[in-house]
């Protein structure tokens, strides 16, 4: 390879030439040549400036000013005398146990065989349109074993090798959400108690650590957190909707609304039971609820108890029909409700919620109550779960027909769900226990093949609530005994229960007290107590409580006697009555007549009120006078007083 010559200065690179012949031209090149005007004169400067500089130097003492002449080097020599100097480098070849991250760096033999390489590629651009097709077909049967190999992979990405159990209650767990960031999941049951459970707090018992009624005695039928985690939608069995913080506080009761107003986008608020309701995918504050009143609801802001916006569910012929279940996409650009008809209605939120986006009629069986609507993640596909026994796949790039119909699933509660693996590839399941089976099953299938990939057994009771977590890969399962069951994979899970199970539960131990006979000295009697030294100021204050060293005033009596008048009753009637009243009263024991012929003498030599009146017309007193013992016996028998010996 030919390269130029580089010169920097007085440095000159001579590849191509030998160092003698590098040699030979230095020395050609060190004769005189003709000069023009300029350069006579930068050289006669040059040489006026050293002959001053070394005039200074002989005058300073020193040698030099640190001003040195160039060097002319030759780089072969140096890059040959390197060649010489430095020791042969060893090709390090890596270890067999080491594993080579990365390509390996090309060698002898791949720069040999690149020409090869070039000539297969232009054999390969050459071959016929026939050879493109044998092509064409074996990347499809390449396509079709991958997929193969993943459907076979699909059992080992369920997280089901380790089970954990807590209990709920002892009623059936109707509704089940999980906090965004995994940290908690909260539930609710049929006997109104809703249930707050916490990883990072719990250990291996498993014990919710906050239980209450948020909705007094109605049915908790759903729960969801918000986006953020902070708050958490309570859907129960009556009109109203609840919204509590993280910890279940209430935040704000929605408004109820008239049920005498015939028009339902008049009124405030639902005025039948609810059903469903789910938060909005981005929206903290925006919230959507079903009702059997016919509509759904959509509420804005924690202060604002009304909607803001209302969609009313029509079944064919423009009658009025119930959701039972609603939901949002991923991008909340749909709003979906199953219906009792048996239909699924969506609507745009860009536009105005009249007209259906979506209408399929005869979606599900009519009358049967869809249980549950869900979007995929990738927001593609929808599945929805019915208590006709079935559960039905649909894409809603082609929503006339299902993708798949998976039938024999029996459910009992109309809170009955379904949801999506976090990848999309599998649908969950879960069913109410048959008269003929012990346990209930939990079903995943495919939503590729749409073959059922694993049948897992919870429990001898209903399977209602079924919750993926994407963020924690655990499976939660509700039961009609009350029991939530926790599935998880050492390997592929992380946090979540795994946090629990890893702390052994301490039982506290009991405080044991021991009685003690008390022991008195003699020295701890009344009697023999010494008056313990005390200050001044504690003298002073026990000397003001004594009334006789403080000099008290008298405090004033209740009596009224004395000159001071009482506190209570100090005028004149009550102080009569008190005193001259009370004072001569007479004694019950004393007989009533004796009591008033006590006063007939002065009466009658005395006469004031009733005798100086009647003194001229009253007839004279005669009173019947005792007869003597002789007149009594000339008596007739007759008129004889009987002794008391004969009326014996």
């Amino acid at each position: 390879m030919q390269r130029g010559k580089i010169s920097f200065g007085k440095i000159q690179l001579n590849v191509s030439k030998t160092p003698a012949e590098t040699n030979k031209t230095e020395q050609d090149a060190g004769g005189f040549k003709k000069m023009d005007k300029q350069q006579m004169i930068r050289q006669i400067e040059d040489v006026s400036e050293d002959l001053e500089s070394q005039h200074l130097k002989e005058v300073m003492g020193i040698s030099g000013f640190g001003r040195k002449a160039a060097k002319v080097f030759d780089i072969n020599e140096q890059i040959a005398k390197a060649r010489t100097v430095a020791p042969p480098v060893q090709e390090q070849q890596p270890e067999e146990d080491e594993d080579v991250i990365g390509p390996l760096p090309p060698t002898g033999d791949q720069n040999q065989s690149d020409d090869s390489l070039a000539t297969t590629e232009k054999q390969a651009k050459s071959k016929s349109p026939q050879d493109g097709e044998e092509d064409n077909d074996n990347e499809d049967e390449d396509d079709s074993e991958a997929d193969s190999d993943d459907e076979e992979s699909l059992p080992r990405r369920i997280p089901y090798t380790h089970e954990v159990q807590m209990q709920h209650g002892s009623r059936a767990v109707l509704a089940l959400a999980g906090d965004p960031s995994g940290a908690r999941i909260v539930s609710g049951s049929i006997d109104y108690d809703m249930c707050f459970w916490d990883f990072a707090g719990m250990d291996s018992s498993m014990r919710s650590f906050r239980q209450l009624q948020p909705c007094e005695n109605h049915p908790i039928r759903s729960l969801q957190y918000s986006v953020t985690g902070d708050m958490i939608l309570v859907i129960s069995g009556n009109a109203q909707a609840k919204v509590l913080d993280r910890d279940g506080f209430e935040k704000l009761e929605c408004c109820k609304g008239d049920q005498y107003i015939s028009d339902m986008t008049r009124t405030k608020g639902h005025v039948a039971q609810l059903t469903s309701g789910c938060w909005h995918p981005f929206n903290r504050e925006q919230f959507l609820t079903a009702a059997l009143d016919g509509t759904l609801r959509l509420w804005q802001g924690l202060r604002a108890k009304e909607q803001f916006q209302v969609i009313k569910t029509r079944a064919q012929g423009g009658l009025r029909t119930n959701a039972s279940a609603c939901n949002y996409n991923r991008d909340a650009t749909l709003i979906a409700a199953g219906c009792v008809d048996g239909s699924i209605q969506t609507w745009d939120t860009r536009k105005v919620f009249v007209n259906t986006t979506h209408c399929v009629r005869a979606a599900h069986q009519k009358g049967s109550e869809i249980t549950s609507i869900v979007f995929s993640y990738m927001g593609q596909q929808l599945a929805t779960r019915s208590n006709d026994e079935t559960m039905k796949l649909w894409d809603l790039r082609n929503f006339k027909q299902p993708m798949h119909t998976w039938s024999n699933l029996f459910s009992r509660y109309d809170t009955t769900d379904c949801c999506f693996s976090p990848d999309d590839r599998m649908l969950v399941t879960g069913e109410s226990l048959p008269k003929d089976q012990t346990e209930a099953h939990l079903y995943f299938y495919s939503t590729k093949s749409f073959e059922e990939v694993q049948r897992i057994p919870v429990a001898n009771s209903h399977v209602i609530k079924t919750l993926w977590h994407p963020k924690l890969n655990q499976l939660f399962v509700s039961c009609g005994n009350g029991i939530i069951k926790c599935y998880y994979d050492e390997q592929r899970s992380i946090r979540g229960a795994k946090l629990c199970v890893v702390k052994t539960h301490r039982k506290r131990q009991q405080m044991e007290m021991v009685g003690v006979s008390q022991i008195i000295t003699p020295h701890a009697l009344p009697l023999f107590r010494q008056e313990k030294t005390r200050s001044s100021r504690k003298k002073m204050e026990k000397a003001r409580m004594d009334p006789v060293k403080s000099k008290r005033p008298d405090l004033p009596i209740t009596s009224g006697q004395g000159g001071r008048v009482a506190s209570s009753g100090g005028t004149l009637s009550s102080y009569v009555i008190r005193n001259l009243g009370l004072s001569k009263r007479v004694d019950d024991d004393q007989d009533p007549r004796e009591a008033i012929l006590k006063y007939a003498k002065d009466a009658a030599e005395n006469p004031y009120w009733i005798a100086p009146a009647y003194k001229q017309t009253q007839p004279k007193a005669i009173f019947s006078e005792k007869l003597p013992a002789d007149a009594d016996e000339a008596a007739p028998s007759a008129k004889k007083s009987k002794p008391d010996s004969d009326a014996t």
